[in-house]
């Protein structure tokens, strides 16, 4: 089969956005338009059939905003109480844009304890496939509020990657400020070359840098190689792509050849606990 073709006949979907692409980089104020945009695509996408999941940052910088904090938080209770101011405007405005599209939302707050301990993945797991049965829309976010340093999974790149292997998902789209993978920073090397496929996510793991130019995200190229390793090992195709024009979404769904595409593999022997340990 065309991989192209696997990624038009995927039923279950994750779908990643960062913090710098639902934010107005000159403030930090939500971006209204573009979430409007992320949901149009989505409800696209729930009226093609298909069943999506939400990983969406955005908590911590939302709340910076509310409160008119410019620079990043440095300690660990001033993210979280950002985190819960943040989260509680985020998920009023999903809730809002998504009612216009007669769309169910869910809230899942996870931490690494949901994933490492047994009991509670599948819990969660189980959370999942009923919210799905529904045909509710669950939107995901790291519990930042109440995670500590131990079990913080540090960013939503290897989240929306876990997610995906829980939920047993055939597709992973990776919204980003970037439009893919490249041999190296395509902001500060003219030379950089882009990589439009990439069957074997080890091979590229050592070019991963972990920067990003945006202030607001917290993750850069090496924990969306890590998202890879863990969604193709786990059966899922993966796509990173740029989060500037939403439209991208249906583009991608429909299988155009658009951002980085990585292959599903078939690896019994992986364990994707382990890649919470990176």
């Amino acid at each position: 089969m065309d991989i192209r073709q696997k990624v038009k006949d995927a039923k279950r979907i994750v779908i990643k956005i960062g913090s710098s692409s639902i934010t107005h980089s000159e403030t930090g104020e939500l971006h209204l338009s573009k979430i409007e945009k992320l949901i149009r695509q989505i409800a696209d996408l729930k009226g093609a059939g298909k069943e999506v999941v939400l990983v969406s940052s955005g908590a911590i910088a939302t709340g910076r905003h509310s409160l008119g904090i410019n620079e990043k938080p440095s300690t660990l209770s001033e993210k979280q109480a950002l985190a819960a101011i943040g989260q509680a405007r985020l998920i009023m405005e999903y809730r809002k844009l998504f009612s216009e599209y007669n769309l169910r939302i869910a809230q899942i707050l996870m931490t690494k304890s949901t994933i490492t301990n047994e009991i509670y993945r599948e819990n969660a797991k189980a959370t999942f496939t009923q919210l799905l049965a529904y045909g509710a829309v669950p939107i995901v976010n790291e519990n930042d509020t109440i995670s500590t340093y131990e079990i913080q999974f540090g960013d939503n790149d290897r989240l929306s990657a876990l997610v995906s292997a829980l939920v047993e998902a055939d597709f992973l789209i990776l919204l980003s400020d970037i439009d893919g993978l490249y041999t190296d920073d395509p902001n500060t090397n003219k030379d950089a070359e882009f990589i439009s496929f990439v069957e074997d996510v080890d091979k590229y793991m050592d070019m991963g840098k972990l920067t990003s130019k945006s202030g607001l995200g917290t993750g850069g190229m090496y924990t969306k190689l890590l998202a890879g390793q863990i969604a193709t090992n786990s059966g899922c195709d993966m796509v990173i792509a740029s989060a500037e024009n939403m439209s991208i979404i249906e583009n991608i769904a429909n299988g155009e050849e658009i951002g980085t595409y990585f292959p599903a593999k078939s690896n019994k022997d992986f364990n994707w606990l382990n890649c919470l340990e990176e």
